[in-house]
């Protein structure tokens, strides 16, 4: 946060001004006199981007607040410690006036700063908490905006989700526990997907692509044990970009079939969810195809009949554990390639 004076007749004062920051921050919101003037984020891994929004100076004194966010950080690569992540600068203030262009250069000036937020000091996330909230006219697509609300818990033992669709980006609580960090409004290009998927061979960042034009996440898991089975239970919102709360909706969901897909010398793991696996749908040991719901047997697959094998280890149980091994499932001759086992199980 900086200041910054202007002269009542300063020739800087023109019709057209700018704020133009460089930045690497993956959020950026900016404010001028406590007014949010837009954000930006960094997008298709370019983390070097410019910002700049026309703003409107006051003769005076003016308050410029930049806030950087950061939802992760590099941990691998050459010289990851290294990469910024943040305001880099430089900060400028752009005024045009007819042909001429005027670059005022704010990274000199004394900046202040702090880490955090007002909410999450005073923890308005707690059910516990002593904050006033208002009731009144509930602002809809707003930024750096807390909602609360109460619900009941669905019936049943099935497991609870909540759809957070309609969301901008930001933090969720049940009951003062935190489920995760949302961004459903960050939505993953419609192209590169593919039904058939094949991973052998070299790999790529564009390989086995799915959810194409879809948000990475938007159902959110709640644990029963952090719901209350009688009276109330108490979801809290803090919405950094905008959106509309009323579209979230708690909902309950089965699990239909799970899968696996484990190389060989590593143990597979089946569970229903305190349910029983009913059959063993697909299984195959070897270099099988394609996904949960779409897997195929590949060019290689073991002789023994991997799908009686399951079907004798695990039908009827909650869930099992299996070796992945060749002494278990035989040899196939995969021409030197690691072996794996994919199944799809029936819940």
């Amino acid at each position: 946060m900086t200041t910054i004076k202007f002269k009542k007749r300063d020739p800087f004062l023109g019709n057209s001004m700018s704020l133009r920051v460089n930045s690497t921050a993956h959020v950026l919101h900016a404010f001028v006199n406590g007014k949010h003037i837009g954000n930006q984020h960094a997008e298709n891994g370019n983390f070097h981007y410019v910002f700049e929004k026309d703003v409107k100076f006051k003769s005076g004194r003016n308050v410029i607040s930049l806030l950087s966010i950061t939802v992760g950080l590099a941990n691998y690569g050459a010289f990851f410690e290294s990469k910024p992540a943040g305001i880099t600068g430089p900060i400028s203030i752009i005024g045009r006036n007819g042909d001429e262009t005027i670059v005022k250069d704010l990274s000199a000036h004394k900046w202040s700063y702090k880490t955090g937020l007002n909410g999450f000091e005073h923890q308005l996330f707690r059910t516990e908490s002593m904050s006033k909230w208002s009731v009144e006219s509930v602002p809809f697509n707003r930024t750096m905006t807390w909602y609360k609300a109460t619900f009941k818990a669905p019936l049943g033992n099935n497991p609870v989700v909540v759809d957070l669709l309609g969301l901008g980006k930001g933090t969720a609580w049940v009951n003062g526990k935190n489920i995760g960090r949302y961004w459903p409004a960050f939505i993953s290009s419609e192209n590169g997907c593919s039904p058939k998927c094949n991973y052998r061979g070299a790999y790529h960042a564009g390989k086995c692509l799915t959810n194409c034009g879809e948000p990475t996440q938007r159902w959110y898991h709640v644990p029963r044990s952090f719901l209350n089975a009688e009276g109330d239970n108490t979801l809290v919102l803090f919405e950094e970009m905008g959106g509309n709360p009323t579209l979230v909706s708690f909902q309950t969901t089965r699990v239909g079939s799970v899968c696996a897909n484990v190389y060989e010398k590593n143990i597979i793991e089946l569970s229903c969810d305190r349910k029983p696996i009913s059959a063993i749908k697909f299984a195959s040991f070897g270099n099988p195809d394609g996904n949960c719901g779409t897997f195929e047997r590949g060019t290689c697959e073991s002789s023994n009949n991997t799908v009686d094998i399951l079907t004798q280890e695990c039908v009827g149980k909650e869930k099992c554990s299996i070796d992945v091994s060749t002494e278990k499932f035989g040899a196939p001759d995969c021409n030197g390639a690691a072996r794996r086992l994919a199944v799809e199980a029936i819940c």
